[in-house]
């Protein structure tokens, strides 16, 4: 869908801009070899390790605004927050955009350990022609703003409140830090961006600071249903059978009304977890198929037999 957009003159010149800019980082043939920001080196190696990081489209959103608005935000020079339950498609969103764009996606996972190292990179010691020297080697954080490159920082709730101000400076007009381990300011290259993306209400999120969360259009994600989740169980599953399709499209209408009466949480609707139990029934009897994508990762017994009771009245 994200490739598909109808965006008006002005927006569709700023992507235009922004991917014949992306082709100059990502292949930088024509001038010197740059690699993590240091001048002389292979570009060839730098092009085919920017280019494994470009993401792959196929992002179905439930409706065009999803899509549209976040490429918009993007281009306008936006930080993007992407909301929505497990499974919905958030980072699919993100490898989409990265697609479109043609930039690499530089990515961060936060957790309770994430630290600065984890986000600005460390020095470390290694030896050069004999002797030992110290290097510093650059975070995804530094080598997205060195290159103007795209950052993609998931489930950035989970992280210590005390580590993400370091990205402060990055998000807001400055588009610059001090890196610490350097000292040095890094600023932003041209089309640097940042996307990232939260559950909320899972067991150890935490509430994002106020001015961090002011740094961010944020966007909410919510599960495919209906026909555009038929279709994208067709085209991003190995089950081919339409009548195994219906019903698990109608499994899946089925745990959202649940979820919307609080019976079940958002975890027992993952589309990510529909797509795994679709591959698998393949293979497998649907019912146990199902257990083994979707009821086996519920922890909560009482949700696990509400799937089980509606798996059993469809398949």
């Amino acid at each position: 869908m994200v490739e598909q957009l109808q965006l008006p003159a002005a927006l569709q010149r700023l992507l235009t801009e922004r991917q014949q800019a992306a082709e100059r980082s990502v292949w930088p043939e024509s001038r010197p070899g740059i690699r993590d920001g240091k001048e002389g080196e292979g570009s060839a190696a730098a092009s085919a390790k920017w280019s494994s990081l470009i993401g792959t489209p196929g992002y179905r959103a439930p409706e065009e605004a999803i899509a549209f608005d976040a490429l918009t935000a993007l281009l306008l020079g936006k930080n993007v927050l992407l909301k929505g339950p497990t499974g919905s498609g958030k980072t699919k969103l993100a490898e989409s955009l990265s697609a479109l764009l043609g930039q690499p996606l530089h990515s961060v996972n936060c957790s309770v350990d994430l630290d600065a190292e984890s986000l600005l990179g460390f020095k470390t010691l290694i030896q050069h022609e004999g002797a030992a020297q110290i290097e510093y080697v650059p975070g995804p954080i530094v080598k997205a703003m060195t290159h103007g490159h795209l950052l993609y920082i998931d489930e950035i709730n989970m992280a210590k409140p005390e580590t993400l101000p370091i990205l402060n400076g990055a998000l807001d007009y400055r588009r610059a830090l001090t890196n610490p381990f350097t000292g040095e300011l890094v600023r932003a290259a041209p089309g640097f961006g940042v996307i990232a993306a939260m559950n909320e209400g899972y067991v150890g999120t935490l509430p994002l600071n106020e001015a961090l969360k002011n740094r961010f259009v944020m966007i909410d994600v919510p599960y495919l249903q209906g026909e555009d989740l038929k279709r994208l169980l067709r085209e991003q599953s190995a089950l081919a059978g339409e009548e195994q399709l219906e019903r698990f499209v109608q499994l899946s209408s089925d745990i959202l009304e649940l979820c919307a009466m609080g019976q079940l949480s958002d975890e027992a609707a993952s589309i990510r977890a529909l797509l795994d139990a679709c591959d698998l029934t393949v293979y497998l009897p649907p019912l146990r198929a199902i257990e083994r994508a979707m009821v086996s990762k519920l922890s909560d017994e009482r949700e696990q037999a509400a799937v089980r009771h509606l798996a059993k009245t469809l398949f």
